[in-house]
């Protein structure tokens, strides 16, 4: 291993794992999945049986352990299925799980972690509601305490499996306004007074399964509160770091495919007599796209290894969230034009990249918020 490599020879034979499945379980369906708006759920058991959802899950749970550089670069190779969608939803256990194993009772992790795990069981988080958006700290969802249940009252919206899952790890005011009043409780599937909505038809991310929940009346075991009474808003922070850096990634990956798709086609594509790429106004847009990857690429490996190395990253990481985003917004427009009318055809790698691509400026914090998070780190 090189001194400047992120990666050891652990991390490349995860990498060699998640290709091989991809390349064996995904990427001969992705078209059918991707029209069908699902995939079948035994794609989960498949995913545990071969590793893939213990990467970053505790070892006492039969997962690898945290280890930064692995979840990188099993992310950047399911990325190459080139569906958004059925990676996020192989990935939603990676941010409804964790409050569960850092600060879930004894009890609740043993019922809850190892069927996950194993593929057997789905979790998702549930944050977001129809009126809030990215305003975590206000939402109003609201939990009474009535006895040994709490009493649970309002909707979430935008929520990655919501249809599919069993376990949803829900984010509910049990206090005062603000960040101090916030919760989390653990919501079962089938819970009287809880119900999924209808799936929600997205612009990309057709594969996986997003809904809208409600709450009327529900009640949930006290004993399924994770972590403190009123302390959930630190929970919920504390996984946003490497939730914001999973989705940098995802955007350097999405923008690594679409240059690639498009370098390979501008190679065979015959316009006016010559190769697209004998056109220098097509070889320096694919200088600059490769630029632009690159770049991104290796800012979003420092924040990594900084992560890695337990500093706080909360600046570094919002600024990379940001960039990446920005790289695979540009790259993926560029690798449309590149393609022409096919790029704008369904079923095109570069189409559905550019679809599914405009959802990570979006998720774990808009690119607004990004902003407002580094200027204020910065004193402003």
């Amino acid at each position: 291993m090189s001194a400047l490599d992120y990666f050891n020879d652990t991390h490349r034979m995860v990498r060699e794992t998640v290709k091989a499945f991809v390349e064996r379980e995904i990427r001969p369906h992705v078209d059918e999945w991707e029209e069908a708006g699902t995939f079948p759920r035994e794609l989960y058991v498949k995913a545990a049986q071969a590793g893939l959802l213990g990467i970053g899950a505790p070892e006492r749970w039969g997962g690898t352990g945290e280890d930064v550089f692995m979840k990188v670069a099993a992310c950047e190779e399911m990325v190459r299925c080139t569906s958004g969608g059925v990676g996020a939803s192989l990935g939603s256990l990676d941010i409804g799980l964790p409050p569960v194993w850092k600060w879930g009772s004894e009890a609740l992790q043993e019922r809850v972690v190892p069927a996950v795990l194993a593929g057997e069981k789905i979790s998702a988080l549930a944050i977001t509601e129809p009126g809030g958006g990215s305003d975590v700290a206000n939402l109003r969802t609201r939990a009474v305490k009535d006895g040994d249940h709490y009493r649970v009252n309002g909707s979430k919206t935008f929520i990655t499996s919501g249809v599919r899952a069993d376990y949803y790890t829900v984010a509910v005011r049990t206090g005062d306004a603000g960040f101090g009043g916030i919760s989390l409780l653990l919501v079962e599937k089938g819970t009287p007074g809880f119900t999924v909505g209808r799936q929600l038809k997205k612009m990309g991310w057709w594969a996986s399964d997003t809904a809208e929940l409600f709450f009327e009346d529900c009640r949930v075991p006290v004993e399924n509160l994770i972590g403190p009474e009123n302390g959930g808003f630190y929970c919920i922070m504390s996984n946003f770091q490497m939730e914001r850096l999973i989705l940098a990634v995802t955007a350097n990956m999405t923008a690594q495919v679409a240059f690639e798709e498009a370098l390979a086609y501008a190679r065979e594509r015959q316009a006016f007599g010559r190769p697209l790429a004998g056109f220098q106004v097509t070889r320096h847009k694919l200088a600059e796209m490769a630029t632009a990857v690159k770049a991104s690429t290796e800012f979003t490996y420092r924040v990594a290894a900084r992560i890695a190395a337990g500093e706080d990253c909360v600046l570094d990481v919002s600024m990379a969230k940001n960039q990446a985003t920005q790289c695979a917004d540009r790259v993926t427009w560029d690798a449309v034009q590149i393609f022409g009318g096919s790029g704008f055809m369904r079923g095109t790698v570069v189409e559905r990249l550019f679809r599914d691509n405009r959802i990570l400026s979006i998720g774990g914090g808009t690119y607004e918020i990004m902003n407002e998070i580094i200027a204020k780190r910065l004193g402003l």
